[in-house]
């Protein structure tokens, strides 16, 4: 439930949304209402503040936030039918569902809107942020945005830099999990083979210092032949124990 200690509660709420159709500028709570806290939204890393929204420009708990997180990039955005230019197709990208790889910050200066973001179950929350309310959306994080039946909001989104970050939408999804995938694997190959290459050196030192020749050509066949990383760290192994035994040997 809300909590209305919390000042930051009077201009930003959130709740568990339902899965109706309907006009995306309804509220869309659950029945009953399932409310989120703004302590359960910072486990999922939305941060957020209540500011003083009529004195942005002079307000020192807003620079001491850009001064301590990096936001050297500031702009203005209005969205309403009345000011944003193609506007019906620029609110249908904003509710589109996708991520940054940056931060999202937004900070309402004026009017209201939804930011709505995915839990760890893929669950949707609706983020009802209304003037004074900022909050930052973490790198990573699955959100879309509308506008509320008012109709209007004024935000300005800041950034570390002028650059738009990338944005991966949903089709994209696998695509992005799949190249992290490929990532990992390659950089664990690259860490097997120089497993390999250290094991392997490690074998011939010790066969020439038992001047056990055979050892040291079976390792270098090896280290020539292009094996599977897996079979060539196995042998490499199997290589390094001949030596070691062979060291030990009287």
């Amino acid at each position: 439930m809300v909590h209305p200690n919390d000042p930051r509660e009077e201009v930003i709420q959130a709740w568990y949304m339902d899965d109706s159709d309907e006009d995306q500028r309804l509220p869309h709570h659950k029945d009953p209402k399932e409310f989120v806290s703004l302590d359960q939204l910072s486990e999922l890393g939305v941060l957020s503040w209540r500011l003083d929204a009529d004195n942005y420009e002079t307000d020192e708990e807003l620079r001491k936030i850009r001064e301590d997180r990096g936001y050297s990039y500031m702009d203005f955005c209005e969205v309403c039918p009345e000011k944003l230019p193609n506007y019906e197709e620029k609110i249908k990208n904003f509710f589109e569902e996708h991520l940054h790889t940056d931060e999202e910050i937004r900070y309402c200066v004026a009017g209201s809107g939804y930011f709505d973001v995915r839990d760890r179950n893929e669950k949707w929350i609706r983020i009802w942020v209304k003037k004074g309310g900022m909050i930052v959306l973490p790198a990573g994080c699955y959100h879309r945005f509308t506008l509320d039946t008012d109709n209007y909001i004024k935000v300005i989104p800041f950034g570390l830099h002028s650059t738009v970050p990338m944005i991966i939408y949903p089709q994209g999804r696998d695509m992005f999990k799949i190249s992290c995938r490929r990532k990992l694997v390659t950089a664990l190959s690259m860490l097997l083979r120089n497993l390999c290459n250290s094991l392997l050196i490690g074998s011939i030192v010790l066969a020439l210092i038992n001047k056990e020749t055979s050892v040291y050509m079976v390792c270098l066949c090896l280290r020539l032949l292009e094996l599977p990383v897996w079979f060539n760290c196995l042998c490499s192994i199997s290589a390094c124990l001949v030596a070691a035994t062979a060291v030990n040997s009287p």
